[in-house]
């Protein structure tokens, strides 16, 4: 069964750029540059019936935009986990067309007989897991990087991507790709 997800690729030079925030965190587990991406929707292991079904439907999003590029800007660096964090990330602002099409792929997955996602979609960009590693070291490590990001760029498609079965999940392979055209 295929491990799949839809996301965006994080371009090169903006992935270079965030390279610049790796270490000095003792006990974090950094995720490799050409890994990172901007999840849209989790679909976890399906079937292959499923996989190719949800495949299909991700065509119909192709042209949600006009055709035009969506911009995404990522404007700092944050946490998730509060008292015992678990992922550093690199916020991506908020834009309401990246949120009306993470919920057409919310839709899909559910049309599909997905359960819903439960948690509130936060676009972000994972940069490091943080198994035991502590907020004080956490807290202290971010206030060093306290400034805007103010990196964009333009996603000009989405893509399938599919993972192994591991805690990381890279590294991934896009199975389909959806242009904006």
């Amino acid at each position: 069964m295929p491990r799949l997800f839809t996301a965006f690729e994080i371009p090169p030079d903006i992935a270079a750029q965030l390279t610049f925030f790796r270490g000095g965190l003792h006990g974090a587990r950094w995720i490799e540059p050409e890994d990172y991406h901007l999840t849209l929707r989790f679909f976890g292991d399906i079937d292959t019936r499923s996989a190719e079904a949800i495949a299909v439907d991700l065509a119909e999003t192709e042209h949600f935009s006009g055709g035009a590029p969506l911009r995404l800007e990522l404007d700092e660096i944050g946490v998730f986990g509060g008292r015992q964090p678990r992922v550093l990330y690199a916020r991506v602002k908020a834009d309401p067309l990246l949120a009306r099409l993470q919920a057409t792929h919310e839709t899909i997955a559910r049309r599909n007989g997905l359960a819903p996602e439960t948690r509130n979609f936060a676009a972000h960009v994972t940069l490091a897991r943080l198994r035991g590693v502590s907020s004080a070291a956490v807290g202290a490590w971010l206030a060093e990087r306290a400034f805007p990001l103010a990196l964009s760029f333009e996603a000009r498609r989405f893509a399938l991507f599919s993972s192994r079965d591991s805690v990381g999940g890279g590294p991934y392979r896009i199975e389909a790709a959806y242009p904006f055209a």
